[in-house]
Order: structure tokens, then C-alpha cells, then sequence
């Protein structure tokens, strides 16, 4: 917030919100979004597939959860709306979802309007916060509101850990989970896409070193760091794979898309 109470949009700074908002086509990205985007797109030509599979990914992983009663979801790392967005999947199955979705991103707040609008019977909710400082987010009063803490919840940290590199916080990424999973009951999932080097590792090594130059540092992790983040949840089949991998819907065309082109890991598991 500024002096006189007003947001700071910070439009000058490239943000990653932003810069995944132009790979999948949308308008709420700015020049320095934009030319952060390019110096991306110019070291590493498939990520705006990779955004599309993965955006695709959190739509039906948010389906597949609905149909298996999941009731509450918990999006961290939301970004730009971007239709359907996740409480419009969740509660076009279960119109009494209840949905949180935080980010860290000021211009996200300010496009929060378009989150909010739930099924008359659900309820959606959007929180101003920063995953780097879990305890301060799940203190958050609006969550609490809204979500049960009592009943499962489906948790999802979509493209989001691998902007949390080691030396940022305390215990990693992998800490920040273990903060999150403790303050989550028996039942609870986890969803996670991560960006991985194993398929293009001077590639993802060009990705991670044009969004650093632009402010935004990264790490990208193999297949075992992104299982370890899974550590004491229940893993549902197919297990750790390529994003595209994970349960495609026939109009995916999964076979179509290379590892490379996805470039990330997905999975979900359960809390026991």
C-alpha cells in the first residue's frame, strides 16, 4: 500500500503472475511483463505450450477432485483470473464448494472481483498474501471464514515452488509444505505442478536465468525433489509424472506433447 492507502500496482516491475497471464493469451500484462515475457519465450521457445498444458492440468486435477467429493479448495499462487477459473470448475460440480484463492501479486487484488463471484451456494474468498510466510497467511481471517479447518481441504500450489528457491525462506519449498500440511486435517490434498530441468536442462537453466535478470528468481527441480515434496501425503496414481501425463482428458492429446514441451511435474496426494 502506499502513503495515501492506495494499492501500488508496481507496473514497472515485471511480476510472474503477469508474465503467465500473456503466455495464455490474456490482457492483464504491461510492457514490462511483456518484455520480461519475450527475453523468456526467446530462452525457452515452448513455454507457452508449457503454460497451456499446465493451465489445463489445474482444470480437470480441480474436476477430478470435485467428482471425488472434494468440497473445499485452497488455491495458492492463483495469478490473473483466467475463465474457467478454479472455483467455476470446482462448483460446477458442487455448487456449495467453498473456494480461498491467495496471491502475492497487487494486481491480482485488484482483479479479485472476478474471483468472487461463486454459486449462490458456495462461497469464494480472495486473500492478499505471500506463501514465503505460511503462518502469517494461514492466520489470515478471510481463509478461516471460509474454510473449515476441521474438514478436508484440497490444498493447490499450482506452478508456484519453483519460485520459492532454497535460500529464500527458511526449509524451502519443502518447508513451506510441511507448514501448510500441519495446519491441514486427515483427508486433505495436494496438488502441485513444478517447472523441471529433466527433459531440457540448458533450456530450463536459459528459463531460469532470463526470469532472474527480470527480478524474479527461480529453481526449477528433478523428479526426486518434487516427490520429496510429497513427504508423508499419500501419493493417488499416476503418481509424480509430466504434467500432460497426468489423467489427460481424450481432448488433451497428450501424446501429442512432448516432456519437454510440458516441462513440469504434477501430482496429488492425500494427507492420511
Amino acid at each position: 500500500m502506499t502513503d495515501n492507502g492506495t494499492v501500488d500496482l508496481k507496473l514497472d516491475e515485471a511480476h510472474s503472475a503477469r508474465m503467465y497471464d500473456y503466455y495464455l493469451g490474456g490482457t492483464t500484462n504491461f510492457p514490462a511483463d511483456r518484455e520480461a515475457a519475450g527475453k523468456a519465450l526467446a530462452a525457452f521457445p515452448s513455454l507457452l505450450a508449457t503454460a497451456r498444458i499446465n493451465r489445463r492440468f489445474m482444470q480437470r486435477s480441480t474436476r477430478y477432485l470435485a467428482e471425488r467429493g472434494a468440497t473445499q479448495f485452497f488455491d495458492i499462487g492463483t495469478g490473473i483470473p483466467t475463465s474457467p477459473n478454479l472455483h467455476e470448475i470446482a462448483q460446477a460440480t458442487t455448487p456449495s464448494a467453498h473456494v480461498v484463492y491467495t496471491d502475492n501479486d497487487p494486481i491480482v487484488l485488484a482483479h479479485a472481483r472476478a474471483l468472487l463471484h461463486s454459486r449462490p451456494e458456495g462461497r469464494t474468498a480472495y486473500v492478499h498474501a505471500d506463501v514465503t510466510d505460511p503462518a502469517a497467511l494461514l492466520a489470515t481471517p478471510d481463509i478461516r471464514a471460509t474454510l473449515d479447518f476441521t474438514r478436508p481441504i484440497a490444498l493447490s500450489l499450482n506452478a508456484l515452488l519453483h519460485f520459492v528457491t532454497d535460500d529464500r525462506v527458511e526449509g524451502g519449498a519443502h518447508g513451506i509444505v510441511e507448514r501448510l500440511k500441519d495446519a491441514l486435517p486427515s483427508g486433505s490434498t495436494l496438488t502441485i505442478t513444478h517447472v523441471t530441468p529433466d527433459f531440457d536442462p540448458e533450456g530450463i537453466a536459459r528459463l531460469t536465468g532470463a526470469y532472474r535478470a527480470s527480478g524474479t528468481p527461480g529453481q526449477a527441480r528433478s523428479h526426486a525433489d518434487i516427490v520429496r515434496l510429497f513427504d508423508g501425503w499419500e501419493l493417488l496414481e499416476p503418481g509424480v509424472v509430466p504434467s500432460q501425463r497426468w489423467r489427460p482428458d481424450p481432448d488433451d492429446h497428450a501424446d501429442n506433447i512432448t516432456d519437454t514441451e510440458a516441462a513440469c511435474y504434477a501430482g496429488i496426494a492425500r494427507k492420511p
